[in-house]
């Protein structure tokens, strides 16, 4: 049995002298190491049971500083919770093995949270995902077995995610799905840029999302908005290396795929592949809507806005007429470099066309390693809309 320090406080409430105690449940003191080498798995499950089941007020399971904690295993954090809010502190770093040592070679997540409400998790420890030798084992990104996800919230309501390092995931990094409330701020993401699918942030099926200030450098993209996604807000963050900020992929398999209300402002790509960016399968269906990309800064950033109703990484797809429906999109306020001639790219399908589309206050010039005398293009397929005549470049191709 592990021990829980209890920590009572008074507050005045209409001139009574009121007392809560909270728990702080420490991991070492339900078995973990620390040392980098003996798996804390089991460890990290007791003192999740002794929290999530608290009665105290707002308990929290500590993760100490200046050590190494080695989970071996896929763990779940099985909630619902006894209290309302729910907090881990991550002060120290906790590691994955390498491919061969992971306790589940067919698991597709690591650390789960899941149906756990008013989860609280912050601190300035490290989540390693120690990914190099699952990269290694399939570096191409066809036929490869399903890595592990190194950090998943799934059904959580009311989460808060902040002040983590995240590094070397062997898939996304952070994965939010089925979740209503979050806000994910102050956290930093790295993987090289040519280690595959490592994606920063992956939100699902999720709402009322905000994520701000901070920083992602990755071998894919650096936020993928997906299918169910509504009311998502991003400010301030810093992306690249990586894919950019992407919508999509949408209508895999000929899904029915909906989102709106998304909304990206004062964000820098720098020497990402892609910039702002919109993809969606053909053979889908349903719509992506209302939607915004603002005040972006672009340092040498390839493809800065993109629209392709015609995705298909590996080239194998057959050509369909049904697709998504893409409509009010604005692109506002873009400024800064590229490496790519064609800066705007909006390929549309010609049954399903993109509406609405506005661009205003664009300015992109080449960048500087780029040969002397590029003229920055923009190019239109099936794309209906409005541009500022201001913009460079300027953007004739709109349809009306």
């Amino acid at each position: 049995m592990g021990i829980v320090a209890m920590l009572g406080y008074t507050y005045d409430w209409m001139g009574f002298k009121l007392t809560r105690t909270t728990s702080l449940i420490n991991v070492l003191n339900f078995g973990a190491i620390g040392d980098g080498s003996a798996d804390d798995s089991q460890a990290f499950l007791k003192a999740w049971s002794a929290t999530c089941g608290s009665t105290s007020n707002g308990p929290s399971m500590i993760i100490p500083g200046n050590k190494t904690f080695l989970v071996k295993q896929p763990v779940q954090f099985e909630g619902p919770c006894f209290s309302s809010s729910i907090n881990v502190q991550v002060w120290g770093d906790i590691k994955a093995p390498d491919m061969m040592n992971f306790g589940d070679i067919n698991s597709h997540t690591w650390l789960v949270f899941s149906k756990v409400d008013g989860l609280i998790v912050s601190g300035t420890g490290k989540i390693d995902g120690t990914g190099k030798s699952w990269w290694d084992s399939c570096p191409k990104e066809t036929d490869c077995k399903k890595r592990p996800a190194a950090l998943t919230f799934n059904r959580c309501n009311n989460l808060q995610l902040s002040g983590l390092t995240h590094v070397d995931s062997a898939d996304n990094h952070i994965s939010i799905t089925n979740c209503e409330v979050a806000t994910i701020s102050s956290i930093h993401i790295t993987a090289p840029k040519t280690s595959p699918n490592t994606d920063g942030i992956d939100i699902n099926n999720s709402t009322r999302i905000q994520i701000h200030d901070s920083y992602i450098g990755t071998g894919d993209d650096c936020i993928a908005m997906t299918d169910g996604c509504k009311f998502i807000n991003i400010t301030g963050v810093n992306c690249g290396p990586g894919h950019g900020i992407s919508i999509g992929s949408l209508g895999i398999n000929g899904s029915r795929t909906t989102v709106e209300e998304l909304h990206v402002n004062n964000c820098t790509f720098n020497g990402t592949q892609n910039g702002a960016r919109i993809k969606t399968w053909q053979g889908g269906s349903g719509y992506a809507k209302i939607i915004t990309f603002a005040e972006i800064i672009l340092i040498e950033t390839g493809n800065p806005i993109l629209i392709d109703q015609y995705y298909c990484p590996h080239n194998t797809c057959k050509n369909q007429t049904s697709t998504l429906g893409i409509s009010s999109v604005s692109f506002t306020g873009f400024r800064g470099t590229t490496n790519t001639v064609d800066a705007i790219q909006l390929k549309c399908n010609s049954k399903v066309p993109c509406t609405d589309i506005a661009l205003n206050q664009i300015n992109i010039m080449p960048a500087p390693d780029m040969k002397p005398g590029t003229i920055i293009q923009s190019t239109c397929i099936n794309a209906h809309g409005t541009s500022n005549t201001s913009n460079n470049p300027k953007v004739t191709c709109l349809l009306q």
